[in-house]
């Protein structure tokens, strides 16, 4: 039988997935005040700057919160920022208990806010639904460890795992719903990236269309500066959106892209290539926090032969078409199966005619 606190804290996540893709460079929180076996206030993290949810929900219960129940996904702030500390105003509406998620790692919170609260005679639970509260913030959590990106590779392919013929097309192999989902993914993500190949292959806006959204970062990785300089990203108004991340150094070089208002990261060279890891860092340290990797399979590959790739998102389309085409991650060297890379945790959800399958990558192989 599911206990009490576990019955309130799914309450709050559900209210928390309210706010994905809106709380940038915030995490997602959601929360529920409970007395007497009655919710009495809800709320959620709706923008960055914004109130936070347990604002809301303080605000929706009124002076009812005084001795009430409070369930909230992640440990109540305790420091000032754009907006005044949560465990401050739970003490100040005389709530008796604060059941938390998870703690935040946030080295402005880690603990601050639970010992806050504690200390003002209320009685604090952490670790409710843990695992579950941390699956919400994956992004959130991993920038706070490391300062990087948490990248999110998609990709739509047939059944035999074929995402392009052999003469590189490739629309349309997933269906329309598929497509309303990925819009619906750079909708919430920081930035959009893609390969050299991709861009002079089927000349993408990178934009999002198919549902309302904000348009993200695009970030092409460009060794050598390939791009066309007619391409849909690097001329008119989708320019000053884009970045290119290079090895090439050359200001005459740069200046063809730059007098469109595209922008020029220079990288390190791993083997005359973009090192991926020194991109990451330099992205982390622009505030982007959120990637979608949708491509190619050259990029895709070396990124998760690095370990650079968190989240796998596949549209598997009932088509196939046989030993020709693409293959998501140009990844070679693998003879046997002690060597390949693994996933855990797949879940597989029917989208119109496709099937999409999200896998989370274990370690990379080593092929060094």
């Amino acid at each position: 039988m599911i206990s009490t606190e576990s019955k309130y804290m799914m309450r709050a996540l559900t209210l928390a997935k309210k706010g994905l893709g809106k709380t940038q460079p915030n995490p997602v929180v959601g929360c529920v005040i409970v007395k007497n076996g009655v919710i009495i206030g809800e709320g959620w993290h709706k923008r960055a700057g914004g109130p936070h949810a347990e604002v809301h929900a303080l605000a929706m219960a009124g002076d009812a919160a005084r001795d009430a129940d409070v369930y909230v996904t992640l440990e109540p702030c305790s420091h000032t920022g754009k907006t005044p500390p949560c465990c401050e105003a739970l003490i100040r509406a005389g709530v008796k208990r604060v059941v938390a998620g998870m703690g935040d790692p946030n080295p402005l919170v880690n603990g601050k806010g639970l010992r806050a609260l504690k200390k003002a005679g209320i009685e604090t639970i952490c670790g409710v639904r843990e695992e579950e509260c941390r699956a919400i913030n994956r992004p959130f959590l991993k920038f706070i460890a490391t300062g990087q990106p948490y990248v999110t590779f998609k990709c739509a392919m047939t059944l035999d795992g074929k995402i392009a013929s052999v003469t590189g097309e490739s629309r349309w192999i997933s269906c329309e719903a598929s497509r309303t989902v990925v819009h619906r993914m750079r909708s919430r993500s920081d930035a959009i990236m893609v390969g050299v190949d991709t861009i002079i292959a089927d000349n993408p806006h990178l934009t999002v269309r198919h549902v309302k959204g904000r348009d993200p970062l695009r970030v092409i990785v460009d060794s050598h500066l390939r791009t066309p300089e007619s391409v849909s990203v690097v001329s008119g108004q989708l320019a000053s959106g884009t970045v290119i991340a290079t090895i090439e150094s050359n200001p005459e070089v740069h200046a063809r892209y730059l007098k469109n208002g595209a922008t020029i990261l220079v990288c390190k060279s791993d083997r005359g290539k973009v090192d991926m890891g020194d991109l990451w860092d330099k992205l982390g340290k622009r505030g982007i926090r959120t990637i979608l990797l949708e491509g190619g399979s050259r990029l895709a590959g070396e990124a998760l032969r690095q370990g650079l790739i968190d989240e796998c998102v596949f549209f598997y389309a009932p088509k196939v078409i046989g030993s020709d085409g693409f293959s998501p991650f140009a990844i070679t060297g693998i003879t046997d199966m002690s060597r390949s890379i693994q996933f855990r945790d797949l879940s597989v959800k029917r989208i119109g005619t496709d099937l999409m399958v999200t896998a989370y990558p274990e370690n990379p192989c080593s092929q060094d």
